[in-house]
């Protein structure tokens, strides 16, 4: 006999399940929507519904005219972007090539090395230590700053390690055999069979670098280097009115609500972009690396 789990659903299961799906789904889509009808809705209608939109019978772009025509919004864009598309770059360099180097097994002190970087995932220094690294080296008040202390994330690492080991030995020593070298079989024989990780791991470095926000209020005292994560908490969540800010004097004009949800979603835009073209990797590179692992 079947477990109860194995046998065709009834009609009153499928029913409930399609019920319970609706009812995700709406509490993920309804906030999402109201965002995005505020922030594509004229002041005037703003401010009759109290300040949110759900259907958006009078359309208008002020709201994202005015923070991008060059106030601090515009820049921390740019320093989100720059910071992301960078340290992104960089994170994967190093994660890869940290990654295969632990993932061979002939490497001379592998394991105290993997210890010592699976200590720093199981106790991660504190916020004063790491303020005092990001000063005495110079970083503070640098983009630096949001790269250089994160570049390597212990639970990506292992994750890319998993992979790395599941490669085929045959494949490594037959490259041997030919005369390749260690870092020509990375680039021609390991990094092609592990495209699916490379992009998941990417998307988590892109999405951690761009949501960077808390690091910006300790190291940066120039409010013109905060990205885009940061201004968002402070305007949107926190309410306060940005120094220097082409939106802080349009905001008077404007309904506030419109201009903090075009916040939100220019903020949350190109993270959203990015995940459908990675989202057939998932399964094949989290998956395999951390089971692996």
């Amino acid at each position: 006999m079947r477990p109860a789990w194995q046998g065709r659903p009834t009609i009153a299961v499928r029913v409930a399940k399609g019920v319970a799906l609706l009812v995700v789904t709406l509490l993920v889509v309804f906030p999402l929507w109201t965002v995005v009808a505020t922030s594509i809705s004229s002041p005037e209608l703003v401010t009759a519904n109290g300040g949110y939109v759900i259907w958006p019978s009078d359309l208008s772009v002020d709201a994202y005219r005015e923070i991008l025509g060059g106030g601090i919004v515009t820049r921390a864009l740019l320093v989100s972007a720059g910071v992301t598309i960078i340290g992104t770059a960089l994170s994967l360099v190093a994660t890869i090539g940290l990654a295969y180097g632990l993932a061979r097994p002939q490497l001379f002190g592998g394991r105290p090395i993997l210890l010592t970087v699976m200590f720093t995932f199981l106790f991660p220094p504190s916020m004063i230590p790491l303020f005092l690294i990001v000063k005495g080296t110079g970083l503070f008040d640098t983009f630096s700053a949001l790269v250089l202390p994160f570049l390597v994330n212990v639970f990506n690492l292992v994750v890319m390690r998993g992979f790395f080991q599941s490669v085929p030995a045959e494949l490594l020593e037959a490259a041997r055999i030919d005369g390749a070298g260690e870092f020509r079989i990375l680039l021609r024989v390991v990094l092609p069979l592990s495209k699916a990780v490379v992009a998941v791991i990417g998307l988590f470095y892109a999405v951690a670098y761009w949501n960077r926000f808390f690091e910006a209020i300790i190291y940066f005292n120039d409010q013109s280097k905060w990205p885009i994560g940061t201004v968002l908490r402070q305007y949107v969540t926190q309410g306060a009115q940005l120094a220097d800010s082409s939106v802080s004097e349009s905001a008077s004009a404007n309904a506030p609500q419109s201009i903090q949800m075009a916040v939100v979603v220019l903020a949350t835009l190109p993270i959203v972009c990015l995940y459908p073209f990675v989202q057939r990797y998932f399964v094949k590179g989290v998956l395999t690396g951390a089971v692996k692992a």
